[in-house]
């Protein structure tokens, strides 16, 4: 846990101006797209997902994270993630089309990475040993929420994999005390539910096996099992904190 919270304050100290620089690119390119999305802007938010992606990968896990002993793992992990940004962009797969139907919780996920570095100083953490908005649980709860709001056609590669690191954060909201990624955790759940209900119904075949009218049931008792891992994981953290 030591070596955690001490890269992520070296980490802080030595990039605190370009994550300034990546925040406000994000703010800048969402309020752009929420205005209406062109090519350009469209382009350009593909173009932030890579470089931010890469950032991840190199800066943070490669380079910051090179004393943590999974930190080779984590940095091909967000290359990959990159790499389907870079066949998105190339392809023109994602449109980024508006979506009024998750309005509300999208909302809460694209500015809830702003409410990381809050969350640390309300326990009595401190700059630099704080989380913040360019951190990977963080871009991830912003990525979700971006694909949310405009999720009429995404790139659903890329959805498994923000999801896989969503589940992955369970385990380090224990083990490293970062309470701020149980934030990530339970807007995930609903996210997932909401992503596969409409990409994966839409188009299955009325024949499948299960067949349709379970599969929704399924999904619904994943997300339980999900969100009951969840507070369990929460539970045994307050025991041991007592």
């Amino acid at each position: 846990m030591e070596t955690f919270w001490k890269t992520i304050a070296e980490y802080n100290s030595q990039t605190w101006g370009y994550q300034l620089i990546l925040i406000l690119t994000g703010i800048f390119l969402t309020i752009s797209l929420l205005r209406e999305p062109k090519r350009w802007n469209v382009m350009a938010m593909k173009i932030f997902f890579i470089v931010l992606y890469l950032w991840i990968a190199i800066v943070y896990f490669y380079i910051c994270c090179a004393e943590r002993s999974y930190n080779i793992v984590m940095s091909i992990f967000w290359v990959v993630l990159s790499v389907a940004w870079l066949w998105d962009l190339i392809t023109g797969y994602t449109t980024f089309e508006y979506n009024k139907k998750h309005v509300k919780l999208a909302a809460l996920l694209i500015i809830m990475p702003l409410l990381y570095p809050v969350a640390s100083l309300y326990r009595g953490l401190s700059f630099p040993v704080t989380t913040t908005p360019v951190m990977p649980c963080s871009v991830v709860v912003f990525t979700i929420g971006i694909l949310l709001l405009f999720s009429r056609k995404v790139n659903l590669f890329i959805v498994l994999l923000l999801c896989h690191w969503s589940l992955i954060g369970l385990s380090k909201t224990f083990f490293f005390n970062i309470p701020e990624d149980y934030m990530l955790a339970f807007a995930s759940v609903p996210a997932i539910y909401l992503f596969f209900k409409e990409y994966y119904f839409r188009h299955v075949n009325k024949e499948s096996k299960p067949n349709i009218k379970y599969l929704k049931w399924l999904l619904i008792l994943l997300c339980i099992a999900i969100c009951l891992i969840l507070m369990g994981t929460m539970f045994v953290e307050l025991l041991v904190d007592k």
